[in-house]
């Protein structure tokens, strides 16, 4: 996976959901029945932003969507393409470029130019399913801050249900708890999430502190 510069690099559910043009419900339910569970998921599911998706899972999940509705591909078949990609060994749905032939997912093998049948080994040439510019140009967008944002924190009624987020982002501050509490330093905080700064992070955790030692 190439790197994306400054994209955020894990996402909340409701971005996860904006991003992809699936609902929270439809990521819950895969979740549920391990479909498509989030990189970053912790055991107590009902706890607030206990998933958290990657880049990676965000480009799946799209190129997920886009053959559902573009091309209608059925659950069915896309459960059946997970497990012949877990079978096989191939790992992440993202790590592929997918092709449709009457609605039966095919996928360009590792180190070939041939596009094969996941069932059948026939080969076919198709448009190509590639979900990675138009999840990469839209997390840059909902990346932009201005100066007076850093190191803020702010609630609104309409941002992840008026939960505490690092201002200028969707960003809540007990994802960072979480990750703090995790182990991860500052500078790996940063790493997952590249517009923070060293100072949104410090104001996250101090305003997380102050709620549990109020509560």
């Amino acid at each position: 996976m190439p790197v994306f510069g400054k994209i955020a690099r894990v996402f909340s559910e409701e971005h996860a959901a904006s991003l992809t043009g699936l609902s929270k419900g439809q990521l819950r339910a895969w979740d549920r029945k391990g479909f498509f569970v989030p990189r970053y998921a912790y055991d107590q599911r009902r706890d607030p932003y206990s998933r958290i998706y990657s880049f990676q899972d965000v480009v799946g999940l799209r190129t997920i969507a886009v053959l559902m509705k573009d091309h209608h591909v059925s659950l069915q078949e896309l459960r059946r393409v997970a497990e012949e990609f877990l079978r096989r060994g191939y790992g992440h749905w993202a790590k592929f470029k997918l092709y449709v032939v009457k609605r039966q997912v095919h996928f360009r093998r590792p180190g070939s130019k041939d596009i094969e049948g996941l069932w059948d080994g026939q080969l076919a040439m198709v448009t190509i399913v590639d979900a990675i510019n138009g999840i990469e140009k839209r997390a840059r967008d909902i990346s932009k801050r201005s100066e007076d944002q850093i190191g803020r924190i702010e609630q609104h009624r309409h941002v992840v249900r008026n939960a505490p987020v690092v201002a200028g982002t969707r960003i809540p501050t007990a994802a960072i708890r979480r990750f703090h509490q995790a182990g991860y330093s500052v500078k790996e905080i940063i790493r997952e999430y590249p517009t923070l700064t060293a100072n949104d992070v410090s104001a996250a955790l101090s305003y997380e502190e102050g709620l549990a030692q109020s509560a």
